[in-house]
């Protein structure tokens, strides 16, 4: 098996999914509505669009491996519209955690 895709429940498919084509550099696919859409590629990060709004820390996130120095990629991520929550270093990582404009957590590592 392999992970076909990453699913974000959201109130608003077009803005995440276009907040995470820019992390990612990956495009949105033709065919986006207010309540789909999808970035292509392995896994699809798929965005669909739910009543209720998000209520708890994720128990399952996103993690990125770093491919510039990670002060970089905080100003980049936060140009696009990500908030910074913290840097931490254990288990032989430093990493940094944020979350998206829809509240949801994900980390970015030097690994």
């Amino acid at each position: 098996m392999r992970i076909g895709n990453v699913t974000f429940d959201c109130s608003d498919p077009l803005v995440l999914s276009t907040f995470w084509s820019k992390v990612l550099e990956r495009p949105v696919a033709a065919g986006a509505t207010d309540d789909f859409a999808v970035i292509g590629g392995e896994p699809n990060f798929l965005f669909i669009k739910v009543p209720e709004p998000k209520t708890a820390k994720n128990r399952c996130h996103v993690d990125l491996a770093a491919d510039a120095d990670l002060e970089e990629i905080r100003t980049r991520l936060e140009g696009f519209g990500a908030a910074f929550v913290h840097r931490k270093s254990e288990f032989g990582i430093n990493w940094m955690t944020f979350t998206d404009p829809a509240g949801n957590e994900f980390c970015v590592g030097e690994h």
